[in-house]
């Protein structure tokens, strides 16, 4: 019996693993302290609920990856403290995200977080790190279909030029 022919949760974690899953949890930390304020300045509520279930998922996932560096010996990242409520209308006008800008910042994300599930995934030796990293890619283009559903219907979502056919 080697060392990589076992049940995978006895199996090391490699580097790349580590610092693979320390930096989605950080970077997941930096995005619930920003979405937090997002919640803050949105007036859509529909937005809102958009934003509080990205928030409950990373919070999820963090507490998943978590267990499994503590696990293996590795201090994760910390986290943020919470924002506190406020309310968007005491935000000036000019000083306050607008439903648009945040809904685009969001969507961004979504792809970022999808590219950095599949690094993760593809450098992966563990298949429960990578199945773990399976199920957060699946969630993320679930929720990124029902942002793309929110934009389209609240006209948000600015097209690139698009390919018409003259011809006819």
């Amino acid at each position: 019996m080697g060392i990589m022919d076992g049940n995978p949760k006895d199996e090391p974690m490699h580097y790349g693993e580590v610092i693979g899953s320390w930096a989605y949890i950080g970077a997941n930390n930096g995005l619930i302290s920003t979405y937090g304020a997002f919640v803050n300045h949105a007036g859509d509520q529909d937005l809102i609920k958009l934003l509080e279930e990205a928030i409950h998922m990373m919070e999820s996932e963090n507490k998943e990856i978590e267990k499994v560096l503590k696990d293996n010996g590795v201090v994760p990242p910390p986290s943020l403290p919470g924002r506190p409520q406020a309310n968007a209308e005491d935000i000036p006008a000019g000083a306050r995200f607008m439903d648009p800008e945040i809904s685009a910042i969001i969507s961004a994300n979504v792809g970022q977080g999808l590219v950095s599930c599949s690094a993760v995934m593809g450098q992966c030796l563990r298949e429960d790190i990578a199945m773990m990293f399976g199920k957060y890619h699946a969630e993320r283009a679930l929720f990124g279909a029902k942002l793309l559903r929110l934009n389209k219907e609240k006209g948000w979502i600015i097209p690139p030029p698009l390919q018409v056919d003259n011809s006819k």
